[in-house]
């Protein structure tokens, strides 16, 4: 048996670089000088309209435009999406479209570096972007757009534009604007776009089997103008709708159809409608992580302590030494030639999978892949604790 170490998540290794939380934590204090300023209704439009109109610079802009290209525009209209994207105070479009695109390859691994599966809520939600691992990026990953010079000028100069919109609120609204309509609507868009790092791998469902915990999520979808559609996405991420079908409300390709009307945007691409209906042939990353996805399913442990259990004082413990002696391929086979019926079979697992999986062209290689990955995870158990009680 290996004695290395399992590998740390960046949580782990507390990574976080204090001072670069500073600046975070003072928009949110800010918005409690709401107890000194009197506050119009003015204010409360500024702050939704703001909300609603940033959050559209993140999705259409640093997410659906210049991350995954899902559709084309002119080089004015680029800027501008870029501009009001980084007004939101979420770092440069150049840093965000590189750790989206990274965040893709390596989905829930441990190279995601906002993983709630590999490193908790609270990391994935906020504190991942002051680590030294989410201050650093691949920029080879975004070499299509770093060719603009505007756009790296913009990355440069990255406080910029929500200093500006500051500024303006200030003028028009005063005090009690700044305060309600720019800070508040800051710190709720902060929030509102960090749910679908944090929240949208763990709730909700998941009709396609995408190889990470991505997840469909409704209340995502309305507080992110469709971003809560978050399987649909990494199913097929290019689309630029991440509603599939007609009830899957998504605001912000609403506004892009509209602006395709005046040629604003055009070539809107559009999901095939085999991978809507999920006939598209799974490769075989996916099939590995939708098996283990659906082995974690079951406790290995309990299924261990069951046949432990059962086992005691019976001629089988003793065949399972011997078997154990000549290796592990070998335990393995014994646990399939006892039919143990604390193992799931094959149709519990295929029902599970189902459960899981609305939309799968073949449940076969991830069920069969599954039984294995258990079968082999209850022998590794049983070899363990046997050796600790002998």
């Amino acid at each position: 048996m290996s004695t290395e170490s399992c590998p740390k998540s960046p949580a782990d290794e507390a990574d976080i670089i204090h001072p670069r939380v500073l600046p975070f934590i003072t928009v949110h204090l800010a918005c409690l000088a709401i107890l000194w300023v009197d506050v119009q209704p003015i204010d409360w439009i500024i702050c939704g309209a703001l909300y609603v109109i940033r959050m559209f610079g993140i999705t259409a802009g640093f997410h659906r435009y210049f991350s995954h290209r899902s559709f084309k525009t002119s080089r004015v209209f680029q800027f501008f999406l870029a501009f009001l994207g980084q007004s939101s105070a979420q770092r440069g479009v150049l840093w965000w479209a590189a750790t989206h695109r990274y965040h893709h390859k390596h989905s829930d691994t441990e190279r995601d570096v906002h993983s709630p599966v590999q490193h908790g809520f609270w990391y994935s939600h906020v504190l991942w972007i002051f680590s030294k691992r989410g201050r650093s990026v691949d920029y080879s990953l975004i070499k299509d757009f770093q060719k603009y010079p505007e756009l790296v000028w913009l990355e440069k100069w990255e406080r910029l534009p929500p200093f500006l919109l500051g500024f303006l609120v200030w003028l028009i609204a005063g005090w009690s604007g700044l305060v309600v309509g720019f800070f508040v609507s800051t710190v709720f868009l902060f929030h509102g776009t960090f749910t679908i790092n944090s929240l949208s791998h763990v709730i909700g469902k998941q009709p396609y089997a995408t190889g990470d915990s991505s997840r469909n999520n409704l209340f995502l979808a309305l507080i992110t103008l469709g971003e809560g559609w978050h399987n649909n996405h990494h199913h097929f991420p290019s689309a630029t709708p991440q509603g599939f079908h007609w009830w899957q409300i998504d605001v912000t390709y609403y506004i892009l159809k509209v602006l395709s009307i005046f040629r604003i945007v055009w070539d809107l691409r559009l999901p095939p409608a085999h991978v809507v209906a999920g006939k598209r042939r799974l490769s075989l990353a996916t099939i590995e992580s939708a098996a283990q996805q659906l082995a974690a399913s079951f406790s290995i442990e309990h299924i261990g302590k069951t046949v432990l259990k059962a086992w005691t004082h019976t001629p089988k413990l003793e065949e399972l030494r011997n078997r154990a002696r000549i290796g592990q391929s070998e335990v393995e086979a014994f646990l399939k030639e006892m039919k143990i019926l604390e193992l799931p079979t094959i149709e519990n697992l295929k029902h599970r999978a189902q459960k899981m999986f609305d939309h799968l062209p073949s449940l076969n290689p991830i069920v069969e892949r599954a039984n294995h990955i258990i079968v082999q995870a209850v022998s590794v158990w049983l070899l363990q604790s046997d050796m600790c009680e002998a």
